[in-house]
């Protein structure tokens, strides 16, 4: 049985498509569950997987983009217990791209927020985002169960 969890969450304004930004959510995680939710006139989108399996897309685009040195570094500045919380540029995600921003102000209409659970969560993060040499992965691990 799988023991990980991812959950995004992202605000969705006014003036957005709610359509395209959920597009741009399933660019980085293949959800078991997407539903929206309300809080007095905001629109929020939250897309859970539960079990790291939903990251494939995100392991594949951190390395197409060749940024894994960047993540990892914020990976493990984003530790807290056996949880991280990433801050993903909105705008960006809606071009199959990934810029990680430090929260909200970096992201004009809003960030998107990635928290990753589990148990062995050093153990994701060499899966997701393993140290490089010269721009090339040190290792390849398999993802934690």
């Amino acid at each position: 049985m799988a023991r990980g969890r991812v959950v995004v969450e992202v605000e969705v304004r006014p003036t957005e498509d709610p359509e395209k930004v959920k597009a741009a959510i399933l660019n980085i995680i293949d959800p078991d569950e997407i539903r929206w939710e309300e809080l007095g006139n905001t629109k929020i989108l939250i897309a859970e997987a539960r079990s790291l399996r939903g990251l494939t897309k995100l392991h594949r685009l951190l390395r197409q983009q060749r940024i894994l040195d960047a993540a990892r570094a914020v990976l493990r500045k984003s530790i807290t217990g056996n949880s991280i919380v990433l801050h993903l540029h909105k705008q960006a995600l809606t071009q199959g791209k990934i810029s990680l921003v430090s929260g909200d102000h970096e992201s004009p209409l809003g960030a998107v927020r990635v928290t990753i659970e589990h148990p062995e969560i050093r153990a994701v993060i060499d899966w997701l985002a393993p140290a490089t040499a010269m721009g090339r992965p040190l290792w390849e691990r398999d993802m934690p169960e």
